[in-house]
């Protein structure tokens, strides 16, 4: 029996002399989940002057204590006149604070009133000096570091961009792939279903999830089990993609006509991993494309593209954070026990106040699907280990 490796190794094998594709400028309004290729400096400081926490009165500190004129009203996006000594102003949430003033009251605490058409408010005197001002540049100094390169686009980075008045960026071009589902019994869903067919489960969960992680989905191609088809498809994979998933067919000792038009075409590598589900595991390349070769069963297929699909990508975008998955420590609601090979089972995390639960599904099989509908971890029990109900085990939290 071939030696099991581990998870590591593979993924070792599977990143070597991974390099980041090409660089494009794109709009910011197109950029979100792509990954930055190069680092944004802040142009603008923010906010761009003092401005006012809230709804309120500002004034000189030193003038608190007392009934104070009502000098002016400011309001967002409107500039303010100098502040008279001695007098307040009625200020609104983001109303830039006016030169000479140095703390705003909330207007709950101050009394107001108009006596022959003369606005006054009564300031209290227990107020701290730079109250409720935020000052200028509290959130970003122009000329310091905004985005580093890795970074993703998501909602925050995307707002930071807009502050800045960016409205282009330079990003990685986001990886092409090919995903290819191998065996006659495996059918469109739109298909009725013969004798011995199953329908096509893994190819919309695979683009689904190959869309998450960034990639570029260029083609999408049922393989029959013939030679001559199943080589030209892979050729034609290979010319438009930078990685090639296939799903099914590809497992060591098979005698199909997927691995033998694979070791036709490029080099073809066979693992045996110790890792349930999932043992199973191609590696190679076809031309200048990647590939990867990931079991049939549906849930292997699910684990497998947390595993070593999402750090793939995230190479091609060089993305520091899509390297691993974060991990957590749970307490186990379940009991388990492995043998030879590590165990990545579907776990649902509860968070409560005494700490993280892991839930795992009843049914671990690698062919049922349903165990990963509202799976957010992998709870990874090593090899050879016995894991009883309330016990530390480690998760990866399956996240973007």
């Amino acid at each position: 029996m071939a030696e099991l490796q581990s998870v590591e190794r593979a993924l070792e094998a599977l990143l070597k002399d991974v390099k980041a594709g090409d660089v494009e400028r794109i709009d910011c309004e197109a950029a979100a989940g792509r990954v930055l290729a190069e680092p944004v400096t802040a142009r603008l400081d923010v906010p761009p002057a003092d401005n006012s926490a809230m709804d309120g009165y500002a004034l000189r500190h030193v003038d608190a204590g007392q009934w104070l004129p009502i000098s002016q009203r400011i309001v967002a996006g409107h500039a303010p006149e100098s502040l008279t000594p001695g007098t307040c102003v009625r200020i609104f949430t983001g109303g830039e604070i006016p030169p000479g003033a140095d703390t705003v009251v909330m207007q709950e605490r101050v009394e107001a009133r108009v006596e022959a058409q003369d606005a006054q408010a009564h300031i209290p005197g227990d107020i701290t000096l730079g109250d409720n001002v935020r000052r200028r540049g509290r959130d970003v100094e122009a000329g310091t570091p905004l985005l580093e390169a890795g970074t993703r686009l998501e909602a925050a980075a995307l707002g930071h961009l807009a502050g800045q008045g960016i409205t282009q960026v330079d990003v990685y071009r986001r990886p092409r792939v090919a995903l290819l589902s191998t065996g006659d019994e495996i059918v469109d869903p739109s298909q009725s279903l013969a004798p011995g067919q199953i329908h096509n489960s893994n190819r919309p969960m695979l683009s689904r999830l190959l869309e998450r992680f960034g990639a570029e989905l260029v083609m999408r191609e049922h393989v029959p089990d013939d030679f001559a088809t199943t080589q030209r498809l892979l050729r034609e994979a290979a010319e438009r993609a930078d990685i090639i998933i296939t799903t099914g067919g590809v497992s060591v000792g098979e005698e199909d006509h997927v691995k033998h038009a694979l070791e036709s075409l490029g080099q073809l590598d066979l693992w045996q991993l110790a890792m349930r589900p999932g043992k199973p595991l191609a590696l190679g390349r076809v031309g200048e494309a990647r590939l990867v070769g990931l079991p049939g069963n549906p849930v292997s297929c699910f684990v497998g593209a947390w595993v070593y699909l999402r750090p793939l990508i995230g190479a091609f975008l060089a993305c520091p954070r899509m390297a691993t998955l974060p991990r957590l420590w749970a307490r186990a609601a379940f009991t388990t026990h492995t043998q030879a090979r590590r165990h990545y089972m579907r776990v649902r995390l509860e968070f409560t106040p005494e700490g993280v639960v892991a839930h795992a599904f009843a049914d671990q099989n690698s062919a049922v699907l349903s165990s990963c509908l509202e799976a957010d971890a992998l709870a990874v029990v090593p090899e050879h280990t016995t894991l009883n109900e309330g016990g530390r085990v480690e998760c990866l939290w399956l996240t973007d």
